[in-house]
């Protein structure tokens, strides 16, 4: 099983793919306020690493949070999106060794239908200008 597993709750994004339980291939870059311009371009860069294609992924594992609001959504909504279009299953967690929890989860068929960001916090969000 190849699960690809995303994390872009800080300034540092990363992406990681893992064939049975060991890990085939990462990257981390400061995507900052860059993500959803660099996310999709670095997957791509990634897989082709892997000599993997996007078809190829079994599973997807996304870090839900806590962190920043804006990163989590392009993550989260990342993640789902290519679970729904390539019909393939999705867990979300949480915690420090939140990878491993994923791929117990996955290993469990503990799986979501869609996985929603956790903040830990209300967002903060700014009053329009007038």
């Amino acid at each position: 099983m190849i699960i690809l597993c995303l994390r872009t709750d800080t300034a540092t994004a990363r992406l990681s793919l893992y064939r049975n339980e060991q890990l085939t291939a990462e990257m981390s870059w400061e995507a900052g306020r860059a993500l959803s311009s660099t996310l999709h371009a670095n997957l791509q860069q990634l897989l082709t690493k892997a000599q993997l294609e996007l078809d190829d992924i079994d599973a997807i594992a996304v870090y839900e949070g806590p962190g920043s609001f804006t990163g989590l959504r392009i993550g989260v909504s990342t993640a789902n999106a290519f679970a729904y279009a390539l019909n393939i299953p999705i867990v979300g967690v949480r915690g420090d060794n939140w990878i491993a929890q994923a791929i117990k989860k996955l290993s469990k068929d503990q799986l979501q239908v869609f996985i929603k960001p956790y903040y830990a916090a209300p967002a903060k969000t700014t009053q329009p200008r007038k």
